[in-house]
């Protein structure tokens, strides 16, 4: 079997009810909706944390947070640790990036250069790890100067908490896009196969999309839908959930659901919404390169996230220790002509960690023995007919932002059920989806859900139990 080329996109913060596909009825994504009748779309994925460096570590090795030791952001990852795309790299792909990889401390005041690296595989390397020109070697800055411009944002009247950004053709989303294009259509001319990481900032915040397609969403402002919040809500969850709910992140001011006004929610959703147009345009032009350039047919494209955003929902912005589906359950779509089923939505409970062992699956090569995802292959080819891949799915928030309030939390999700252990508190979470599939009533203290808590309580340590590192363990000769 010859080896696809494989386009792998990954948004940052992306929640999974943001596109066409999904049934948002008010964003322009026809593109990504397009491979999603092309290929297969997982209605259930969900990340391994909440929060950027956990996730990508997870996802591109395998392995979970614990595992790889990667359980906060402003961590490294270990050299010892084994990329998927390292492991195509040494087996014949080319592989690039173009935006984020976020495995390592990726703060000027801990890197100023960039984000130190290990063996990764990637031969190209054009790095931008967010918009803003707070790095020299941002990559897309250099491509902002040399058209004679610089990043900047320009404040909007009707709500501080929307920047107008640059035009849409010099947003970073754009410049990863056009990298991507290059490397495309240069590879044409090659007979090995290729990886490409295509990793835009968007639509993580800050909030700033262009003007163009903002004022598509203004235009219908009032008619956009408010935040899924319930009045009281948060008086039974977790104490850091009420902190957030007052700041993000705990910081003062910033984005205080209470003091934010009505208009200040919707332009929030109408800035997040029109980021992700400008992120399927993107995705369109980079597909009519692979067509252009007779590669299509041979291409595995992803389109993922690597977490999720509240965006105002359970009274709270961002992210956090918070483990709600929008900001734990994230887009996945995966296509390849002729090779995976067209047209398909599978309701089948999956973990990003499952993509990497997939990835090496469809290339014809052997699974790592360090990973401890279960391949997606079989579902996607069809040689399985049950539409299951997992009994539940497990996510980690271990002090994963270092905040001043540590938090340690760890989830379980069922089909019916989501159980939030907060360790060192009294107090976690319990939901039964079948009744409160909008996660707001905390069961967590009521007797007559006593036996489902134990139970879901039993999963979670296996779930945990099974983070331990499938490496066979060092031995030392005394």
């Amino acid at each position: 079997m010859k080896k696809p080329n494989i386009l792998w996109i990954c948004t940052d913060q992306q929640r999974y009810d943001t596109l066409g596909c999904y049934g948002n009825t008010y964003v322009q994504t026809p593109n990504i909706d397009r491979l999603a009748e092309k290929g297969t779309l997982f209605e259930q994925s969900y990340c391994q944390s909440p929060v950027c460096s956990p996730s990508r570590a997870s996802f591109l090795t395998g392995r979970y947070p614990r595992t790889t030791k990667i359980r906060q952001n402003g961590q490294s990852i270990s050299t010892e640790e084994v990329l998927v795309t390292r492991l195509l790299a040494e087996n014949g792909y080319t592989c690039g990036l173009a935006g984020k990889l976020h495995i390592s401390a990726c703060h000027p005041s801990i890197a100023p250069s960039m984000e130190a690296r290990i063996n990764d595989g990637y031969s190209e390397f054009r790095w931008s790890h967010h918009p803003m020109p707070d790095w020299q070697t941002n990559e897309y800055t250099q491509w902002l100067q040399s058209r004679g411009k610089i990043y900047g944002v320009s404040p909007i009247e009707d709500c501080k908490y929307v920047q107008i950004g640059p035009d849409a053709e010099d947003q970073q989303t754009t410049w990863c896009a056009e990298m991507a294009i290059n490397f495309i259509e240069t590879s044409a001319s090659f007979d090995r196969p290729w990886l490409y990481s295509v990793n835009m900032y968007d639509p993580h915040h800050a909030f700033t999309p262009d003007e163009k397609r903002l004022a598509r969403y203004v235009k219908q402002l009032e008619s956009l839908p408010s935040p899924s919040y319930k009045e009281g809500e948060l008086d039974s969850k977790p104490e850091f959930q009420k902190r957030d709910s007052l700041a993000a992140y705990g910081k003062k001011n910033f984005y205080p659901f209470a003091e934010m006004t009505e208009r200040d929610h919707l332009y929030l959703r109408a800035a997040y919404w029109a980021m992700v147009d400008l992120i399927d345009e993107q995705v369109g032009r980079m597909i009519e390169a692979l067509e252009r350039s007779g590669q299509l047919d041979n291409t595995m494209i992803i389109f993922m996230s690597d977490h999720g955003e509240l965006l105002g929902d359970h009274g709270i912005y961002l992210k956090g220790p918070h483990f709600y589906d929008p900001s734990v359950r994230v887009p996945l779509l995966i296509s390849w002509p002729g090779k995976v089923l067209e047209a398909r939505r599978l309701k089948a409970m999956v973990e990003l960690v499952d993509l990497a062992p997939t990835l090496l699956d469809a290339a014809g090569l052997p699974i790592y023995a360090g990973m401890q995802g279960r391949s997606l292959w079989p579902l996607l080819t069809g040689s399985v007919t049950q539409d299951k891949h997992r009994d539940d799915v497990y996510c980690e928030f271990y002090n994963s932002q270092r905040r001043k309030d540590p938090a340690y939390a760890t989830m379980i999700r069922t089909q019916a059920f989501k159980l939030v252990a907060c360790h060192g508190h009294k107090l976690g979470e319990l939901y039964d989806l079948s009744k409160d599939p909008g996660e707001t009533v905390n069961l967590w203290n009521d007797a007559a859900y006593t036996s489902v808590k134990l139970e879901l309580y039993q999963r979670l340590c296996d779930r945990m139990a099974e983070t331990a590192d499938p490496l066979p363990v060092r031995t030392t000769n005394f």
